[in-house]
């Protein structure tokens, strides 16, 4: 990735789309802290949650790590806040197929929005109270992740992505 101030002055908000491994150097991660504090918005889709593991900074943001998987599967998502921009379209109760993360690392003080009933499903570790999308606002700008995203089919899920456009819509603090 070629991330920069001067590049990030032409944008509003950053998308992690499936981001892998450490990703950024020295320069880059300071870059990225500088554009969040100066007020611009993050986006982190499914595997954004699995980078950058020794930069503190980042996990904190992004809201929490990529501990384990099991394989994909149906499950039921639960949402918890059905105002936000990225929820207000979906049906209290969801059934999806995709890759379910476990966390580590969870940072509490970000506002869930949806939550994976672990009953549903086989390999969860996170308990009754397991998210699969969040927001907050962190050190100057607005954070929206979520870990749904894995397979192809999502990219052609209406009800998937009006769930990313909210979160998108968010981050930019737009309407």
């Amino acid at each position: 990735l070629d991330i920069n101030k001067k590049k990030l002055k032409q944008y509003k908000a950053v998308i992690f789309l499936s981001t892998t491994g450490n990703i950024l150097g020295s320069n880059e991660e300071a870059a990225m802290q500088k554009f969040i504090q100066k007020g611009g918005g993050f986006v982190g889709i499914h595997a954004a949650t699995d980078c950058e593991y020794n930069w503190p900074w980042y996990v904190k943001m992004v809201g929490a790590s990529f501990e384990s998987h099991p394989q994909q599967q149906m499950a039921k998502l639960v949402i918890v806040d059905s105002t936000h921009p990225s929820t207000k379209h979906l049906p209290v109760l969801w059934e999806r197929k995709d890759e379910w993360y476990n966390f580590k690392d969870m940072n509490p003080n970000v506002h869930v929005l949806i939550n994976i009933d672990e009953s549903s499903y086989t390999g969860g570790k996170n308990g009754s109270q397991h998210p699969m999308a969040w927001y907050h606002e962190y050190g100057g700008g607005k954070v929206f992740y979520t870990e749904l995203g894995h397979t192809n089919e999502s990219y052609s899920e209406p009800l998937f992505l009006q769930h990313i456009l909210g979160g998108i819509f968010y981050a930019l603090g737009s309407k």
